[in-house]
Formats: C-alpha cells, sequence, structure tokens
C-alpha cells in the first residue's frame, strides 16, 4: 500500500474556475500508485472543488453566472467583515464542496472524456488557495 500526501498552492485572479486536473494527475503519477483514489481537499471556506465541463469554457461560463444568480451580492447579509463578497463566497462554498475524491486505474485519474477537476474561488480579488491532495493505493 502507497500513501503520499501533497500540499500545492494555486493562485487565483478572482472569481471563476481554474482547472488543476494535470497538477493532480502529475502527482498520481509521481506517487506510483497504480490504483486506488486521490482525495483533493481545499483549506478555504471562500473557494471550493468541482467535477466539471473542461472541454468548452462555455460550461463554465454559464456555471459563474448560475452562481451569481443564485448567490447574490447585493442581498442583505449581515457578515461582510471582509467586503460584500464575504458571506456570498461562504454560502457558495456550502453549496458546492470542499473536498473530491477521484478512482484511479492503470495510474489515471478515472475522469469522464469531457471532466475537469477546478478550484471554484467565490471572491473577487486574488487568492493563493492551499490545497491537500492524498493518492492512496497499490
Amino acid at each position: 500500500m502507497i500513501s503520499r500526501t501533497y500540499t500545492f498552492e494555486i493562485p487565483t485572479r478572482g472569481k471563476g474556475t481554474y482547472e488543476i486536473t494535470e497538477r493532480v494527475q502529475q502527482a498520481v503519477t509521481e506517487s506510483g500508485v497504480g490504483d486506488g483514489t486521490a482525495t483533493v481537499f481545499i483549506a478555504h471556506t471562500s473557494a471550493s472543488l468541482v467535477i466539471y465541463e473542461n472541454a468548452d469554457p462555455t460550461a463554465r461560463e454559464d456555471l459563474h453566472r448560475y452562481f451569481e444568480e443564485l448567490v447574490m451580492e447585493d442581498d442583505d447579509y449581515i457578515h461582510d467583515a471582509e467586503g460584500p463578497d464575504d458571506s456570498t463566497s461562504h454560502i457558495r462554498c456550502a453549496l458546492t464542496r470542499s473536498s473530491e475524491v477521484i478512482p484511479i486505474h492503470a495510474g489515471r485519474l478515472c475522469l469522464g472524456t469531457w471532466q475537469g477537476i477546478f478550484v471554484f474561488e467565490h471572491r473577487r480579488s486574488a487568492h493563493r488557495r492551499t490545497l491537500y491532495l492524498n493518492v492512496m493505493g497499490v
């Protein structure tokens, strides 16, 4: 049994999705795991992870627009210590996920043809997001 944990930072430029699929696959390859799982965790409450369409960027544009309409910044939120996007970023994070588990087979992430792993940044300003990746298997 092999278990490896990696830590890496992803810089964001504000709201949007940032693909990390290749970075995760690179760690899987480096780990030597042929069959097992990759667990990715983002250590933040104002950004999240999603597995989403990675072939056509307009699919992500629709996702971004949907979340802007679902959790609007101009609502009457109480928590605004870090600005008007403070509560909305936390709510959007709660509606998505802070971790993803992806099977590994033959040394490759078992993602569908058009699936990618993304950091979903919910804040307007740029951030450096810390992610932890555990690769486990044989």
